[in-house]
């Protein structure tokens, strides 16, 4: 008996023994992937992939039908009824490296990390469809890898080159959790040099910082046409480069803040009666400090939102502006046309202000103005 008659007599067995339907690689070759169900770098490091039939069944094929953590985390994730399949672990290999093409060398960065397609008003267009058809490995996975990232409710994403490859890690809740390991360290100078294309930032300067943004859009499924914001911070290191980026997903914000009071952000009652107390003084400065991810800005707004009675002149600067206030002035800062948060304070206090919000205070003339 051939070593392929036994994998596939081995594979059977398998499947009688727990109840669970067998596929080999040519009937997963004649479906296709569903990447947004279990995106790419998962469905590799899990030895598992999403597959759509033909109906529009959703079909989850197992590498490991034991690894009781990789179903636990699919079955958390996944929003819709799906059926097990189970196939030899080669046989996912092999069919998740079809979907993939050779990496190329960074000479080839001008076709290899061409942006997305733009839309009219220049918002980038990332889809799960788009990243499973990529000619890139590299651009599947940071699509994926902020796809997942804004599924999993991720304020930020890290992206950091190590000696062995490239880290990821969301910060959740205010937590930072790594969430993969990608060995190989031209794979972590591709991945941050797509960033930065995508920011229109400088790919071949890797000495000193570089801030950009971009925007991207759902292309597909009932969030076709909702718009993300992307922040982006690259530092050099000793390893390479290193990538932050922040997400913005306003739609979700403004869901999240639709009617929102201090009452609604868990404050002890003595801590909000001296919120109020002092967000309704005619003078004086309200400074929100704390760490990434705790909730300034949140904070702020339910603060704006309960002194906005329509009898003030409220006006903000922000970097950038993240839920639109009914009945209040945002003012968005823009560094590239010279709208700094001093410049834009300076202007503010000539606009005949009640009150103001200051997004940040990052250099010492806007903490002298504020004050």
């Amino acid at each position: 008996m051939s070593g392929t008659d036994q994998m596939s007599e081995s594979l059977e067995q398998l499947s009688e023994t727990l109840r669970i339907a067998a596929i080999t690689l040519a009937a997963m070759r004649a479906e296709r992937p569903d990447f947004e169900a279990i995106a790419f770098a998962e469905a590799t490091r899990r030895s598992c992939v999403a597959l759509r039939a033909g109906d529009g069944t959703l079909l989850v094929v197992l590498g490991d039908p034991y690894d009781l953590d990789t179903q636990d985390w699919i079955e958390e994730r996944l929003r819709e009824p799906f059926g097990y399949r189970v196939a030899q672990r080669a046989d996912i290999a092999a069919y998740l490296s079809q979907q993939e093409t050779q990496l190329r060398a960074l000479d080839g960065a001008s076709k290899q990390f061409a942006p997305p397609a733009e839309r009219s008003d220049g918002a980038q267009e990332i889809s799960f469809e788009s990243a499973a058809e990529a000619d890139s490995a590299v651009v599947r996975l940071v699509t994926s890898t902020l796809y997942d990232a804004l599924k999993a409710g991720a304020s930020d994403v890290h992206l950091e080159t190590t000696g062995a490859g490239l880290a990821i890690k969301y910060r959740i809740d205010g937590v930072l959790t790594s969430m993969e390991n990608v060995p190989g360290s031209e794979l972590a100078d591709q991945v941050i040099s797509r960033v930065k294309v995508m920011s229109e930032l400088d790919i071949a300067e890797r000495r000193v910082p570089q801030d950009g943004r971009f925007k991207a859009r759902h292309a597909n499924g009932g969030e076709a046409g909702r718009e993300i914001d992307f922040r982006v911070s690259v530092m050099p290191s000793v390893y390479g480069e290193a990538a932050v980026l922040r997400i913005l997903d306003r739609k979700a914000l403004s869901d999240q803040l639709h009617g929102l009071t201090l009452d609604s952000l868990g404050f002890a009652a003595d801590m909000k009666q001296r919120l109020r107390q002092l967000s309704t003084e005619p003078y004086g400065m309200l400074l929100v400090t704390g760490p990434t991810g705790s909730g300034k800005t949140t904070t702020l707004y339910a603060v704006i939102s309960e002194v906005n009675k329509g009898e003030d002149k409220i006006i903000t600067i922000e970097d950038p502006v993240e839920y639109h206030l009914q009945g209040v002035l945002q003012i968005p800062v823009n560094e590239q046309k010279g709208l700094s948060f001093a410049r834009g304070l300076r202007s503010i206090l000539r606009h005949d202000p009640d009150r103001s919000m200051v997004g940040a205070i990052r250099e010492p003339e806007t903490a002298e103005i504020a004050v």
